[in-house]
């Protein structure tokens, strides 16, 4: 029987576990702060099933690591009918919040009148194109809503791990470097192919150097929409020493058609890998971009080592 000072004794006290002190002690999980923007994923290219399908990943991949985050989907170059505008999706946010404000003082709750920004709208860019950021922006800008445009989500980091790891799905580069194995077909040279033109050949080079560092491989970037410009790396990677040569796209996949890929992998003369795709470095990079415009201060995205 229990008396006012705890359990009779012999029977079992759960007591409540201490916090972990010191640096080592784990961190409190994030959640999205109440009436936080949506985060809008800005997707580029021509919509489809597949796109839709990769972006909608994305998004929850971002929705695990902040529980609570509203997460949607804008299309550049929706039609409003099964592929939502970016500008529709944001004059929606909009509405919604000030629907929910509303209600409250209808209910009489003593709320305060919504301020700041309604989204938060991240392009599904790995690197920087001047023309989908112009139509972005635009898009953002016809909305006439209160939303903040966040940089691509590269260069970075995990963005080279990811890079590595499609390479060594498609057998063109070894999983881990610190194994003592080899892939027959692994790459002695990588052309980095990029799309939006000198600047963006130029943000694909810094991750390139960090992919580099991860093969023990030269890798050179070029731009895909740029005539010649991979035959061209390719044949300068070929006069340096490199013989069997691998296409890693730094893109992650909507904001070009396939074919182009294809067709500038046959002309090199060169394996390629798949797009980045859905690879949860993307999720958690877009996730990065928004927590940091509303300085939020998240568990940062962390590149691995190079291995």
């Amino acid at each position: 029987m229990s008396s006012p000072t705890g359990p009779a004794s012999g029977l079992p006290v759960r007591m409540p576990r201490p916090r972990q002190p010191g640096r080592h002690r784990r961190p409190e999980p994030l959640v999205a702060p109440e009436g936080a923007p949506a985060l809008v994923l800005a997707v580029p290219g021509a919509p489809s099933a597949a796109t839709r399908g990769l972006a909608e990943e994305v998004v929850s991949i971002a929705r695990s690591e902040l529980p609570g985050l509203d997460a949607r989907i804008g299309f550049v170059d929706g039609d409003d009918s099964e592929f939502p505008t970016l500008r529709s999706v944001l004059a929606h946010a909009a509405e919604e919040r000030a629907a929910r404000y509303e209600q409250a003082v209808a209910a009489g709750l003593e709320v305060k009148q919504p301020d700041g920004p309604v989204a938060v709208v991240v392009p599904l860019l790995a690197g920087p194109d001047s023309a989908l950021l112009r139509h972005i922006r635009q898009s953002v800008m016809d909305s006439r809503v209160a939303a903040e445009l966040t940089d691509v989500l590269g260069p970075h980091p995990l963005l080279a791990e990811a890079l590595h790891v499609r390479l060594s799905e498609a057998s063109l580069a070894r999983a881990d470097r610190a194994r003592l194995f080899t892939v027959a077909t692994a790459a002695d040279g990588i052309v980095l192919a990029s799309v939006g033109g000198e600047e963006a050949v130029q943000a694909a080079g810094i991750t390139g150097m960090l992919l580099a560092a991860r093969l023990a491989v030269p890798v050179m970037a070029a731009a895909l929409d740029q005539e010649g410009s991979i035959a061209s790396v390719a044949e300068q990677l070929r006069s340096s020493g490199s013989q069997q040569l691998a296409l890693a796209p730094y893109l992650i996949g909507p904001e070009i058609d396939a074919g182009l890929l294809a067709a500038a992998a046959e002309e090199a003369g060169c394996a390629t890998s798949e797009a980045l795709g859905a690879y949860p470095a993307i999720g958690k990079l877009a996730l990065a971009k928004y927590t940091t415009a509303l300085g939020i201060a998240p568990q940062q995205a962390q590149g691995t080592p190079a291995r």
